[in-house]
């Protein structure tokens, strides 16, 4: 079976061949996102595509993937609104995507922008690399005694209000 990755970086191409040694398919690898200008490019009888977030599955893509034998698109993300899914399913394509992730590791990068921008870490890092170590403009404030508004209440909504 090949399988084409698309939007694939470095650590894709790590892992994913690290994890075929005990299933031998064929793995192509393209840096490029899929969209109308590369889909051509795609070989006849690939039988899955892999794609990520910024991948764009039209009709169009999903129509000339079916007519190069593509039976499943699979996303190595957990939305799907990159896909034409209607599409889709006339062609016989099925769809598969990450079906959960950690709401919990979300949250805490949440938590960790919103340090990052109250204490201004992101540029101390900058001018310390130019060993620049004024505190002129840096300063942030105490987030202890702070109300902090979450929008949305979901699964992150939920477990970012456990952290804070």
């Amino acid at each position: 079976m090949k399988i084409a990755f698309f939007s694939a970086k470095p650590y894709d191409k790590t892992f994913f061949e690290e994890h075929n040694k005990d299933f031998g398919f064929q793995l192509e690898f393209w840096e490029t996102h899929l969209g109308p200008h590369v889909v051509n490019a795609v070989d006849q009888g690939t039988e899955v595509v892999c794609v990520f977030v910024n991948d764009k599955l039209t009709a169009e893509v999903i129509g000339t993937l079916a007519e190069k034998g593509v039976k499943i698109i699979a996303l190595r993300c957990a939305g799907f609104n990159n896909v034409d899914l209607d599409a889709a399913k006339r062609f016989g394509i099925r769809v598969c995507r990450v079906p959960a992730y950690s709401p919990e590791a979300v949250a805490e990068h949440a938590v960790a922008m919103l340090l990052t921008l109250n204490r201004k870490t992101h540029k101390a890092y900058n001018r310390v690399r130019e060993q620049n170590f004024s505190l002129n403009g840096l300063m942030g404030f105490n987030l202890h005694g702070k109300t902090v508004g979450v929008i949305g209440t979901g699964k992150i909504g939920k477990a970012f209000c456990k952290i804070m």
